[in-house]
């Protein structure tokens, strides 16, 4: 049985026109950008209970969430945050407008969260979730939510509770983890 030929070889270099190192392919000079990943999730609400799921994965499996993933190729932020929606809790919204962009540079990803509405309340625990809850604001279980960017996105649709028009927010001052 013979080798898999071998791939091609990369090298750190800054690349003709760039300013910073890069992986660069030695043999045809493909520039393998590295950039963050796009992270999409929403905020759903009905009657003013909000929509939690409880993580089926690790990281912090166990822990609450809004339904929230990675984008996939191909997908635009809306589609991709409805479906996460549908995946994590069975759940069909009807998305309400940019509620916050939160960046989380230490792991190279950037957080787009929407305010949206369920367009019911049947809701149930897809294959990424233990459990799903609507909740009022008073039950949230602060201390057991699973990431920052949860805790600012709630925060967020806190300040921006009733209103028919609000501003996207972005990390609250000194976040940026």
């Amino acid at each position: 049985m013979s080798e898999p030929p071998e791939g091609p070889s990369f090298s750190l270099k800054v690349p003709e026109g760039d300013n910073r190192r890069r992986r660069v392919c030695d043999a045809c000079g493909f520039v393998d950008y590295v950039n963050p990943r796009i992270v999409v999730g929403a905020v759903p609400v009905w009657e003013e209970r909000l929509l939690l799921c409880r993580r089926a994965i690790e990281p912090r499996r166990g822990y609450w969430t809004m339904p929230a993933g990675f984008l996939e190729e191909g997908e635009s932020v809306e589609a991709g945050a409805r479906r996460e929606a549908w995946e994590e809790a069975r759940a069909d919204i009807e998305l309400d407008g940019l509620l916050g962009v939160y960046s989380v540079p230490r792991i190279s990803q950037v957080h787009m969260v929407f305010r949206a509405r369920l367009r019911s309340a049947e809701v149930s625990a897809g294959e990424e979730s233990l459990e799903v809850r609507l909740v009022g604001w008073e039950e949230i279980p602060w201390d057991d939510l699973a990431f920052p960017s949860v805790t600012w996105a709630l925060r967020d649709y806190g300040a921006a509770r009733g209103q028919a028009t609000f501003a996207a927010r972005s990390n609250p001052p000194g976040s940026l983890g």
